[in-house]
């Protein structure tokens, strides 16, 4: 594939519920051209909530259908959490994006999104490039920071579908992406409430000042406190 362009990148990196996912998309010359056309860019510039997510999921047909590989990567809740907790997030992430690299075909040109996160891996994949912002300046890695972004959206929409009749109200539309945000604490607080316990779509590694809040908020029939569930 001597013409063809690869692109990596994440999304899900930041939310305190659910999985991160990465993904990566090699692409010809005229399909860079034709996705550039549909309108295929950095997923942020998409906006948030339901229809900028519904306007992502329309290109990934398109994408699908003119990419020579695609794949995608759900790392899920405890194995971030493991590697948070031994500071290794960033390790992490090199190592599936690595493992994705390794599955794709030879490409004259392979761009990851990420200057100081993905340049240490360009000492084992010489070909690869580390670019800041890079999903805003290469089809492919856009192509695949849409890929990564809708899947994630995906399974962020299957865990609120999961609870959505037991906390109405709190779980419609996007519902806060489950970031470390207002809609978020509205929907563990009033989980722990119920349960005495998180969710187990919880990444319990993540910022302890906001557990802290919710987790006294609860507790169990003897009026005892909640453990912190990393005490």
């Amino acid at each position: 594939m001597q013409d063809a362009e690869l692109g990596l990148d994440e999304a899900g990196r930041g939310p305190m519920l659910g999985p991160m996912v990465m993904a990566v998309v090699a692409l010809g010359p005229a399909a860079v051209r034709e996705l550039a056309a549909l309108g295929v860019t950095d997923s942020k510039r998409f906006g948030s909530g339901e229809k900028a997510h519904h306007k992502r999921q329309a290109l990934i047909p398109e994408i699908t259908r003119r990419a020579l590989h695609l794949e995608v990567i759900v790392v899920e809740v405890a194995e971030i959490d493991e590697h948070v907790r031994a500071g290794q997030l960033n390790h992490l992430e090199r190592r599936v994006a690595e493992s994705l690299l390794a599955r794709a075909p030879r490409c004259a040109r392979m761009v990851a999104d990420g200057k100081r996160l993905f340049e240490p891996l360009s000492r084992r994949v010489p070909r690869l490039c580390a670019e800041d912002k890079a999903d805003a300046r290469f089809v492919s890695v856009a192509a695949a920071s849409l890929c990564a972004k809708v899947r994630r959206d995906e399974l962020w929409l299957a865990i609120c579908e999961r609870y959505r009749s037991e906390f109405p109200g709190l779980l419609d539309g996007m519902a806060g992406g489950g970031y470390v945000n207002e809609a978020t604490r509205r929907f563990l607080r009033a989980y722990v409430t119920r349960h005495q316990r998180l969710p187990p779509e919880t990444r319990l590694s993540w910022p302890r000042e906001f557990l802290h809040d919710l987790l006294p908020a609860a507790s169990g029939p003897g009026g005892g406190s909640l453990s912190l569930p990393w005490a």
